[in-house]
């Protein structure tokens, strides 16, 4: 087999696992255009031949859906701030200094990791609503920056540790101080690793349900992820309402692809931008 041969059959492996992985949303995004005669017809639609908005106006008529969706604005804005700047010192602390107990705390960062996320339920609601946070977004946003906020930093840890120190060295000795150096150098080199943590910070809060449902147990907040429960059956007929659910799901795609739309270019540039300027 030649290389021409192999890179083509490897090729086309990569287009049909990205077909298969595309598949679901843009089933998704074409049935909420379809009406629910066709989507409950046996024979499937490919292509929203007559595509409707009324899913779409459905879905936006529910009075829940923009209060869900300022809640889950509020929480994901909340958590990606917080878990970026407490991540950035951390994995800084641990990079770039030796200390008493910097052992002891890395191995902290690893268990908390290892902990299921359901046996702590109990624990956090109790917690929560023994200071009065319940269906609140600052009881929320501390739970999820405590669970988001250790793999953060180690994402960012190893963006930190490669960047070798000699560059701040080298400014120091051109004039700058420790800070100055840092921001100016090591700083800028850093942007990649902290839109990455970003990523995650923002996709672990906006699409979280089950820790949502235990602290926000008001009808009155819900971010969307629970929206969308509630919302698969209709009230009257207590039956699935496949082009609505599926309107809505697109409604709550919406917000995570514009995210990426406007952080996708700064994921991989600037890597190493800057390091051999004079």
């Amino acid at each position: 087999m030649t290389a021409r041969t192999r890179r083509g059959l490897f090729s086309a492996l990569a287009i049909i696992v990205a077909l298969a992985w595309v598949f679901p949303v843009y089933w998704m995004v074409n049935s909420a255009f379809l009406p629910n005669i066709i989507l409950q017809s046996f024979i499937p639609t490919f292509f929203p031949v007559k595509a409707t908005l009324s899913n779409f106006t459905g879905a936006l008529a529910d009075g829940s859906f923009f209060s869900a969706l300022g809640m889950s604005v509020a929480i994901t804005l909340t958590v990606v701030v917080f878990c970026l700047l407490f991540a950035f010192l951390a994995a800084i602390a641990i990079s770039r200094f030796r200390f008493r107990g910097r052992r002891s705390f890395v191995i902290a960062v690893l268990i908390v990791q290892m902990l299921p996320a359901e046996g702590l339920f109990i624990a956090q609601y109790k917690m929560v609503a023994s200071v009065g946070l319940l269906d609140s977004v600052l009881g929320v946003s501390v739970i999820y920056i405590a669970a988001v906020v250790p793999f953060t930093i180690w994402m960012l840890r190893g963006f930190v540790a490669g960047i070798p120190a000699d560059l701040e060295e080298a400014a120091m000795v051109d004039g700058l101080s420790r800070f100055g150096a840092f921001m100016r150098i090591t700083f800028p080199l850093l942007a990649p690793g902290l839109v990455a943590s970003g990523v995650y910070a923002f996709l672990q809060a906006w699409n979280e349900f089950t820790v949502a449902l235990v602290l926000l147990p008001s009808e009155a907040a819900q971010t969307l992820p629970l929206w969308l429960r509630g919302f698969v059956q209709a009230s009257a007929t207590r039956e699935t309402d496949w082009g609505q659910v599926m309107a809505a799901s697109t409604l709550v795609a919406v917000p995570v692809i514009i995210f990426f739309l406007i952080v996708q270019g700064r994921l991989t540039s600037g890597l190493v931008a800057g390091a051999v300027k004079g």
